[in-house]
């Protein structure tokens, strides 16, 4: 783990974008563009809205700004509108409709800025006979078959958290797609609205899986495949203590020093190829495993080809050698963090500031932008920040 870098502000420095306060993947998106570079501010709501924990801990708030605006107060959308009229990208998370109703939406918004990138972030989509449906990530990567590629086939599915459907599926295709229409609209000045639905990113992912689906390469079933842990030397596996060791020895190279690791009979060696074997070398890989414990085997394996780690918990991971050589977490305000990603070598990125608390930046945003209504009274006291680890 390193200290957090204070130089630098990324490649997006300059660009301004506004992000309506929500929760999940629209905050998450916030984030990676705030990493980036890009002065984003968030429109909070009076009383908040958020995941239930301090907001002085809610790491998606890094490298943010934040105002609070009352969108259902006669003068509250008026003032973001004008924010948008100043921004380079808008980010909103609310059902269809919602932005409308409030009188932000993409045309309110494009009347004032007609260059506007106005991003759209929802799971099942703008339009489709599920559009006005509530819904959460477990319920959106069910529906696409990404869920259904996950776990034994003699068990329930797993919940991957909510990375694979908010975050993979969601948050990071509408940074891409922002992105990309931000391009578009410098080149031809002409903004336009992005509607990226967790449902349509998540479905998007499987394209490789889809492909070998086609080709009669893949299974439709779950744990019947190279990937999905029907392949014995693609999975996971206990140790002695409790712990797991995480094997992906494919290539055939990788499966030799493997197998001369963990010590396998010379006679398992061909059941690579027969997966009518895959049984009887899972089972024997299985009980190799439970003999010593994780970190006995992640000593076996170190600096070896074999392509096998330990499983470790989220306090565990900023203390591996590797990922803290890189510094790929961080310790920033008392927090212990994932640094931004990715790195850039001559825009370099950081966590320049610590969670924006609400309504803590109104000031400083309404001199930056020029939007002085939103602040009527500057003479007011700027609200004290050093908690946040500026």
């Amino acid at each position: 783990m390193t200290t957090a870098r204070t130089t630098g502000h990324g490649p997006l420095a300059g660009v301004r974008v506004l992000e309506l306060a929500g929760i999940g993947p629209g905050p998450f998106a916030g984030m990676l563009l705030a990493d980036l570079g890009a002065d984003v501010v968030r429109v909070d709501r009076p009383g908040g809205q958020s995941l239930g924990i301090d907001p002085a801990r809610d790491v998606t708030n890094r490298n943010k700004r934040s105002v609070i605006v009352d969108l259902k107060a006669p003068d509250g959308p008026a003032r973001v509108l004008d924010l948008a009229a100043r921004a380079d990208v808008l980010i909103e998370g609310n059902r269809p409709g919602v932005a409308e109703r409030l009188g932000v939406g993409p045309a309110d918004c494009h009347a004032r800025n007609p260059r506007l990138v106005y991003g759209r972030m929802t799971g099942w989509g703008q339009e489709g006979p599920l559009a006005q449906r509530a819904g959460h990530d477990i319920a959106y990567i069910a529906l696409t078959g990404a869920l259904g590629l996950i776990g034994p086939p003699d068990a329930p599915p797993p919940a991957p958290a909510n990375l694979l459907g908010d975050y993979a599926g969601g948050s990071l295709y509408l940074v891409v797609g922002v992105l990309a229409a931000l391009h578009h609209a410098r080149e031809s000045g002409v903004g336009q609205v992005v509607d990226a639905a967790i449902v349509d990113g998540a479905a998007h992912l499987s394209a490789m899986i889809h492909g070998m689906l086609a080709a009669g390469g893949w299974q439709d079933r779950r744990g019947a495949n190279l990937l999905d842990g029907g392949c014995p030397y693609y999975g996971v596996y206990e140790t002695a203590d409790g712990g797991y060791m995480a094997v992906g020895a494919l290539e055939p190279q990788f499966y030799d020093a493997f197998v001369d690791l963990l010590g396998l009979d010379g006679d398992l060696r061909d059941a690579r190829k027969d997966w009518t074997r895959w049984a009887e070398l899972r089972e024997a890989v299985a009980a190799r495993f439970r003999a010593r414990t994780r970190d006995a085997w992640t000593a076996v394996f170190e600096g070896s080809d074999a392509c096998v780690a330990p499983v470790l918990s989220l306090r565990e991971a900023p203390r591996h050698p590797h990922l803290a050589a890189r510094g790929t977490f961080v310790d920033h305000g008392g927090i212990t963090q994932p640094a931004p990603a990715p790195r850039f070598s001559a825009t370099p990125t950081a966590v320049r500031t610590g969670p924006a608390r609400p309504g803590a930046d109104t000031h400083r945003v309404a001199r930056d932008w020029d939007v002085p209504e939103l602040a009527p009274d500057p003479e007011q006291p700027l609200p004290n920040t050093a908690a946040r680890g500026d």
